[in-house]
């Protein structure tokens, strides 16, 4: 048996690929369902996991820091990214991620098979409306310089929780921080982006990827 994990905030869109997976496919059971990227993290390690299907815009965590996280606590874990996006940010992000497959929700659940087939045999899978160029551009731009205003992988948890409209005391309250604290995650993310609106948070975070609204 090939054992999934769903990870998406829509309930309705998790039973419909669970329906359709394992109707299609007798050798496939959908062992957990989560609605976001902190409850993917805190599955237990003792459950036998093949393929995380995760959806790529989740609340609280999104799919792609979930992955770098996931990818830490399970070196093992083989992840396809769902999305509704086929932008070339997206794409790159998720593969710097570790993501093994990338898969956009408009595509057959054939095409979901097929990336679960691959994955699984340690091939890496990108949906077939995503051209080559998206992964060969990656890998070149891969080569070249990095940007000098690189967040942190908390401040981009921060950053797509202000782009989702939370509160510094709201944010506090999920990460378990001080207010002062996060008041001083926000000063740094936008000194880093050179940046001093919220409108404009949100809108880096919208063009990067690191927040769908």
């Amino acid at each position: 048996m090939v054992n999934i994990v769903l990870a998406d905030d829509h309930v309705m869109v998790r039973s419909g690929i669970k329906a359709a997976l394992e109707r299609k496919r007798k050798d496939i059971q959908v062992v957990a369902e989560v609605s976001n990227g902190k409850e993917l993290l805190e599955l237990p390690e003792s459950l036998k996991v093949d393929i995380f299907l995760v959806d790529i815009s989740m609340p609280l965590l999104n799919g792609i820091e979930a992955t770098k996280k996931l990818k830490k606590i399970r070196k093992e874990a083989k992840v396809i990214i769902l999305s509704m996006y086929d932008d070339r940010i997206s794409v790159e992000r998720a593969i710097r991620a570790g993501a093994n497959g990338f898969v956009i929700k408009v595509s057959t659940i054939d095409e979901v098979l097929n990336a679960i087939d691959d994955v699984c045999k340690d091939k890496f899978f990108l949906c077939s409306s995503i051209s080559n160029y998206v992964f060969e551009g990656f890998l070149n731009k891969a080569s070249g310089k990095k940007s000098a205003h690189v967040l942190t992988a908390k401040e981009k948890e921060i950053l797509q929780l202000v782009a989702e409209g939370y509160s510094s005391r709201k944010i506090a309250d999920e990460f378990g921080l001080s207010l002062n604290t996060v008041h001083v995650h926000r000063n740094n993310i936008m000194h880093k982006l050179k940046l001093h609106k919220q409108a404009d948070l949100i809108r880096y975070a919208i063009k990067e990827g690191i927040a769908h609204i």
